[in-house]
């Protein structure tokens, strides 16, 4: 699997029907047919791709490891905390609410690029699987700046944050 994470900011009706789906397979499904098809080909400015970058971009807002519950509220909530909505190991389906997500889009403005690489360079290169170098943090980096548009974006609006990516 590809393991490329995207945002997707959504509107109140796709959320509940998000949530009415009782099969998890069904959940996925939704995500990948129609949350995927309609992002991606023509609702782009609600769309935030994070590519493999997710991974550091958690440890560097949360408490430095891949958890659902560490680090400190709002910044965990970027990418793993929320109310998980699929709870098989192929795929995360993460979602964050109106409010969580005016609380996170408050509080990213205020991570700097140098406060993210102070954070990046604490990441345990055992616990990531590799050590963390410039070029990984660039990446990292350059992925953020979309993830942090998305979340300003959609604190303006009212929407909800679904983060998803297969494993």
């Amino acid at each position: 699997m590809a393991c490329r994470g995207v945002h997707f900011a959504l509107i109140a009706a796709e959320v509940e029907h998000l949530r009415s789906l009782t099969s998890e397979r069904a959940r996925i499904d939704y995500v990948v047919e129609y949350l995927e098809d309609t992002y991606f080909s023509g609702r782009e400015e609600f769309l935030a791709r994070s590519d493999k970058a997710w991974d550091a971009m958690h440890r560097c807002l949360a408490d430095g490891e891949l958890t659902w519950d560490g680090g400190d509220y709002p910044l965990n909530h970027v990418i793993l905390a929320g109310e998980l909505l699929y709870t098989e190991d192929d795929y995360i389906l993460s979602l964050k609410t109106p409010e969580q997500v005016r609380d996170i889009a408050a509080a990213l403005p205020g991570v700097t690029e140098e406060e993210f690489r102070r954070r990046y360079y604490t990441i345990d290169e055992g616990r990531y699987g590799m050590p963390p170098d410039e070029e990984d943090f660039g990446y990292t980096w350059e992925w953020f700046q979309d993830v942090r548009r998305l979340y300003l974006r959609a604190a303006a609006e009212g929407r909800h944050v679904l983060f998803a990516v297969d494993q």
